[in-house]
């Protein structure tokens, strides 16, 4: 079991840009960080450096492979002189010459074509890292994995402390459970009871006898009325469930909460039938229990 929450980072060396030498360091590194949080469904945001357009992009399209469900926002930073040396666009800067040196041949054939023009153009002047395409997509990925890696150990053991947590709460259900499994019987005892202790009442005061028959054709309605076994049974049998899901290696977040929503459904059936004061507080100590796990169980991927 997973946590949604959790925090990552890793870190790649670029290698082979700038002409370094030989047995030095490289001129920068690349590092991603990726804090995730609780999500209903799987939401990325990326930040990276402005000067690489690219790499945004590219982070997403790995996060949207490596990550599944909840709100992650990953930031990847250049780091070094990578990103700091500059590098002309050659391509561009001849692009640019060409067009102007084609009108000064329609309308100045005379004249020259300065090169501090080049000056003004915009995006002339690129880092030189955004040149290693290559070279930048490798180490995003290496940091990338690295991040997700460091990320999964930090939800993995919020995961375990959130699947202990859940295991308490769901035995105090199963005791709340049991509680009014055992109280059932007597509500319908009592009920008996105070049929009988009205029906001698009425014979002593009014000398009316009145028909057992009918006393029991009213208990038995009323035992009906009350029944809960049914409620019961698919109340343990989702617990029965819910604890196997625990154990799971999977993601089982969703499965959880809509086990939740069923168990807190029998549970306002119960409390709906209860004609019983001990009942009624034993649900609504049942009902606090499951809306408690329902809020941990947000935070399960």
């Amino acid at each position: 079991m997973r946590s949604m929450t959790g925090f990552g980072v890793g870190e790649a060396p670029f290698t082979g840009i700038g002409g370094a030498p030989q047995g030095q360091s490289p001129p920068g590194k690349l590092t991603v960080e990726i804090r995730a949080v609780n999500h209903r469904y799987l939401d990325v945001r990326v930040r990276a450096p402005s000067q690489l357009p690219d790499l945004a992009s590219a982070a997403e399209a790995i996060a949207r492979e490596r990550l599944h469900r909840g709100r992650f926002d990953v930031a990847v930073r250049v780091e070094g002189a990578a990103l700091g040396a500059m590098t002309i666009d050659k391509d561009r800067a001849r692009s640019v010459l060409a067009a102007v040196a084609a009108l000064r041949d329609e309308v100045a054939p005379s004249a020259e074509v300065p090169l501090s023009l080049l000056s003004v153009v915009p995006d002339l002047f690129v880092p030189s890292i955004e040149q290693q395409g290559d070279v930048v997509r490798a180490a995003l990925a290496v940091a990338f994995e690295a991040a997700v890696t460091s990320l999964d150990r930090m939800r993995l053991r919020e995961g375990k402390a959130l699947g202990e947590d859940l295991l308490r709460r769901l035995t105090t259900v199963r005791k709340l459970s049991g509680r009014v499994a055992e109280r059932a019987p007597h509500v319908l005892e009592g009920y008996r009871r105070r049929l009988r202790e009205r029906a001698e009442k009425l014979r002593h005061v009014s000398d009316v006898e009145v028909d057992p028959g009918r006393l029991e054709q009213e208990l038995a309605l009323f035992a009906d009325r009350i029944d809960i076994a049914e409620e019961l049974t698919r109340l343990d049998s989702h617990a029965d469930h819910f604890m196997s899901l625990l154990a799971s290696a999977e993601g089982v977040g969703r499965r959880l909460d809509f086990l939740l929503q069923e168990m807190a459904r029998e549970a306002n059936t119960i409390g709906a039938k209860s004609q019983d004061v001990a009942v009624a507080h034993a649900v609504v100590e049942l009902k606090a229990e499951i809306e408690r796990m329902r809020e941990q169980v947000q935070n399960v991927e």
